[in-house]
């Protein structure tokens, strides 16, 4: 008999997140091409089956083993109270590489202040168990009401409060809505069975598919940059460089110039390129990075 081929079953998140993580993983080495009438996408790994499923409903799924891992949000995780291995932090969202917000959100006009003015009032949301763990912890017994979805219509509809993500909170304030507390934070995580994280072949896989994940998280927002300069003014450019490690100087041909290539901050090159320049580099190339990895 022909031994059993492994295979890793990976659940991406399909909505809001999807775009960004399927971007991610193409920048971290592996592209997946989505189909609009399948659920299973295909991957340039012949050791890893896709499968689309929404990120509230990823961490039940991990955690019953119908799939070995996920990428979901940690509030969802919670909300699920879900028995499930954390291996990585990937801190991206819908529009940011920043952690999401979860708000106690009210209308501009009400008299609510503080989670305190909502005794006895009802608030909707998609987080439910969340946001009642939230109103025990501060003593306060309100109604906690499931939304399906245009949670931020609702105080229109006589809903005293909300608890919604945000990112920024334009779509709140969009909607006339003023954010009284946060309730939480987020961020999303690469999450595993404990089963499949106990087998060895499957750890191993999935140890690849972080390193080059947080590689490619790692470059979001940072660019290469290459400039030479003479020997005698290295030490003045290299002091006005950020580098995220030591800069990395070559000799050219001639022993009188060199190379030097460093890693920073994309939104730093408009201002550090004419301070190099006056410094005495020259012959500048900005690069885009996929991963950063040490």
């Amino acid at each position: 008999m022909s031994k059993t081929k492994n295979i890793l079953k990976l659940g991406i998140p399909k909505g809001s997140l999807q775009e960004t993580t399927l971007r991610l993983f193409g920048k971290a080495g592996y592209k997946i091409k989505v189909s609009s009438r399948s659920y299973f996408p295909s991957i340039d790994d012949p050791d890893i089956e896709v499968v689309l499923f929404r990120a509230q409903e990823i961490s039940r799924y991990v955690e019953d083993g119908i799939i070995d891992c996920g990428i979901t949000g940690n509030d969802w995780v919670e909300e699920n109270s879900s028995s499930v291995e954390k291996i990585a932090e990937l801190v991206y969202a819908k529009r940011s590489m920043k952690p999401v917000r979860w708000v106690l959100a009210v209308p501009e006009a009400s008299k609510i202040k503080s989670v305190k003015d909502l005794e006895g009032r009802t608030i909707a949301t998609e987080l439910v168990n969340v946001t009642k763990k939230y109103l025990e912890e501060k003593g306060v017994n309100a109604e906690v009401e499931f939304s399906w979805g245009a949670t931020e219509v609702k105080p229109k509809m006589g809903i005293d409060a909300i608890v919604e993500v945000t990112e920024t909170g334009s779509s709140l304030r969009a909607n006339d809505l003023r954010i009284v507390e946060t309730v939480c934070e987020s961020t999303t995580q690469f999450i595993v069975n404990s089963g499949a994280w106990k087998d060895a072949w499957k750890k191993e896989k999935l140890e690849q598919i972080t390193l080059l994940l947080k590689g490619a998280i790692l470059a979001e927002g940072k660019v290469g940059l290459k400039m030479n300069a003479k020997k005698e003014d290295v030490e003045k450019v290299i002091a006005i460089l950020p580098s995220m490690k030591a800069p990395t100087v070559s000799m050219l041909y001639g022993q009188e110039w060199v190379d030097i290539d460093t890693v920073i901050d994309e939104e730093d090159v408009k201002k550090l390129i004419p301070e190099l320049r006056k410094a005495g580099a020259e012959g500048f190339i900005e690069y885009p990075l996929n991963k950063v990895i040490y």
